[in-house]
């Protein structure tokens, strides 16, 4: 019988499920698509159900279940950390160590129990195992990669003890070479910037790093603040090791990342209040961050293909979701090649404990392809014509049903070409954070208005944001200045020369949003301010919908590019189901939804009334 492995990540934040068959990745999904809750943090009960069943077994064919990290050793860490730091911290140790007493310390008891609630889980008794957190980060990055062997950094807030860790892997092994323990993060600074310049942490990283381009490259403030930021907040040495100075940082021991009074002093602003205006301080605290960090990153990485004399580099851990850095990576050359787990965060730990228990606990061999082996990260559910029959059905939603796929892609590539906004919801859902074309919503990156519009009335967020393109893969040389796939929009590249606009002499005295709706380039949705784009290449081998929808677009409009944004509005996690898709569809300006073969044009819709009722009373039917 073919051994079944299954991940699990839980009880910190993006939980997630993972199966492996016989070493093969079957299934990955994260709880919060079925919860509706963003980063559900509990056990993956649906999303574990959806990967058994995907493969149809239950947990009595499951040989081994692995959570993503040791939790004692973790546990070690809290009570270390409380007692050096004494009296410092008595609220957060207050607050954590009686959960830790009462469920976290019985993880094995707890994780039994909670495995007995899903499908055959009352009879099962598979074999428990916890690699330690940086171990499953970098297992996810090395495993899938297309590399024999590679260097492997790992960058997050924290696991048990480490934050960073550099990591040989060759074949089936992973040696850990270097790494860097908590308090000192990379991760947790950034998060400690973002939560000042008054976003959410473990959420508004991406704000951080698309509010970064806005400040002002030459501007004394920014030389300022990030002289101030490397005086006095993090010491950086040559080989990428840095110390923060914990004297402003309060994540340590309380339940804040830092103090307040302080950084003012240090910086001369104050804490931005959530949702209040961006001004240019906040621009420039953004983009002296980002230089920061991008040097961390680079000097590890020069460490790391000295130790292991290695061409080709892995990514994951959260911050190898900074997809400005990895250009930047990139573009140095360090490396000939680099690979980034798309599931980079803490939801990717599960597929990476179940890679590390079939490859190293079990010693099983390891056969990379030249692309390979997520299959382009579309691991989730996929649903059937009835499916979406049942859906249409229960909100007497008015569709027509193309019965050639080619018409399909050809009347939506006309609905894009006419600037409408359409949401597309094909095949199997991504795994990870990004919309990759399986469920996204799409518009013409050609319209100036395009990135305003799916903004402020479709996403409902904040209009500074940038959009990525999708390009077919064959056409990337045309539009950016990129010279190979970036297939799970990890990478960022500058447009081409060709392609931008001329700007106004008074450009950087423009405000923000002066700047934002300021023309840049031919393809203005998708340009960010500084030219740059988060690119997503579309191969016709992983994901031939999606390529057929762009190439017919292209042959429509000569552009082989769409806007592509993940299919949820601002705090909702990306649309799992069609009855998610139609709900987000009818409470947005979508001008038109596509589902499978079936097209749902807004115009055409009843009234829809209390989703939530709908909800409940959909579930019971």
């Amino acid at each position: 019988m073919s051994e079944a492995i299954l991940g699990i990540s839980a009880y910190y934040h993006d939980s997630s499920a993972a199966l492996l068959v016989e070493g093969e990745i079957i299934a990955a999904a994260q709880e919060e698509r079925f919860t509706r809750l963003k980063q559900d943090a509990s056990f993956p009960h649906h999303a574990a159900t959806y990967v058994l069943s995907e493969y149809g077994i239950d947990l009595r064919s499951i040989s081994k279940v692995v959570f993503y990290e040791k939790p004692l050793v973790k546990f070690e860490r809290l009570i270390e950390t409380y007692h050096s730091l004494a009296p410092r911290g008595y609220a957060s140790f207050a607050a954590s160590i009686p959960v830790w007493i009462k469920e976290k310390l019985f993880m094995r008891h707890m994780l039994r129990n909670s495995l007995a609630l899903l499908p055959g889980g009352a009879q099962a008794k598979p074999e428990l195992l916890f690699p330690e957190h940086h171990l499953s980060h970098a297992a996810s990055a090395f495993f899938p990669s297309p590399f024999e062997s590679a260097a492997i950094l790992t960058l997050d807030g924290v696991g048990e003890w480490a934050t960073a860790s550099i990591c040989h892997g060759t074949a089936n092994s992973i040696t850990v070479l270097k790494d860097i323990h908590f308090p000192h993060s990379l991760g947790l600074f950034y998060s400690a910037i973002t939560a000042y310049c008054g976003f959410k942490v473990n959420s508004g990283e991406y704000k951080l790093m698309g509010l970064a381009p806005y400040g002002e490259p030459d501007s004394a403030q920014t030389r300022d603040f990030e002289a101030r930021i490397r005086k006095h907040l993090i010491r950086i040495h040559d080989d990428g090791s840095f110390t923060l100075n914990m004297d402003f940082f309060a994540y340590a021991t309380q339940l804040r990342m830092f103090y307040p009074d302080r950084w003012k002093s240090l910086f001369g602003i104050g804490p931005r209040e959530r949702e209040s205006e961006l001004t240019q301080d906040y621009m420039n605290l953004a983009l002296a961050t980002q230089r920061i960090t991008e040097d961390v990153v680079l000097r590890l990485a020069n460490t790391a293909r000295q130790l292991t004399k290695s061409k080709y580099l892995c990514l994951a851990g959260g911050v190898a979701l900074n997809c400005v850095a990895n250009g930047t990576l990139l573009r140095e050359q360090i490396f000939e090649d680099v690979w980034i787990q798309p599931a980079s965060g803490d939801a990717g730990g599960a597929l990476g404990a179940a890679l590390a228990a079939w490859h190293i606990h079990s010693e099983q061999p390891r056969s990379p392809n030249e692309c390979d082996r997520m299959r382009g990260a579309y691991l989730g559910p996929a649903f059937t014509h009835t499916d979406i029959e049942r859906m249409a059905n229960f909100f007497n939603a008015p569709h027509q049903t193309f019965q050639s796929r080619d018409n399909l892609y050809q009347n939506t590539a006309q609905l894009l070409a006419h600037g409408k906004v359409v949401g597309w919801f094909q095949g199997r859902m991504e795994y990870g954070p990004r919309a990759l074309g399986g469920r996204s919503i799409l518009g013409d990156p050609r319209a100036p208005d395009m990135q305003r519009k799916l903004n402020l009335r479709i996403k409902f967020r904040e209009g500074f944001r940038p959009f990525a393109p999708s390009v077919l893969e064959e056409r990337i040389a045309n539009y950016f200045e990129l010279d190979r796939p970036s297939p799970y929009m990890l990478l960022v590249a500058p447009i081409k020369q060709d392609l931008r606009c001329s700007l106004p002499e008074n450009f950087p005295a423009l405000g923000m949003y002066e700047k934002l709706y300021t023309n840049r380039s031919t393809l203005p949705a998708i340009t960010h301010v500084d030219y740059s784009a988060r690119i997503q290449s579309v191969s016709q081998k992983t994901n031939p919908a999606y390529w057929e929808l762009i190439r017919a677009f292209e042959e429509l409009t000569g552009c082989g590019v769409l806007v592509n944004t993940s299919f949820n509005v601002r705090g909702e996690p990306i649309v799992c189901t069609p009855h998610d898709a139609y709900i987000c569809f009818m409470q947005t300006d979508m001008d038109a939804l596509v589902i499978e073969n079936c097209l749902f044009l807004k115009e055409d819709q009843p009234e829809l009334t209390n989703h939530t009722d709908l909800l409940r009373k959909y579930e019971l039917d």
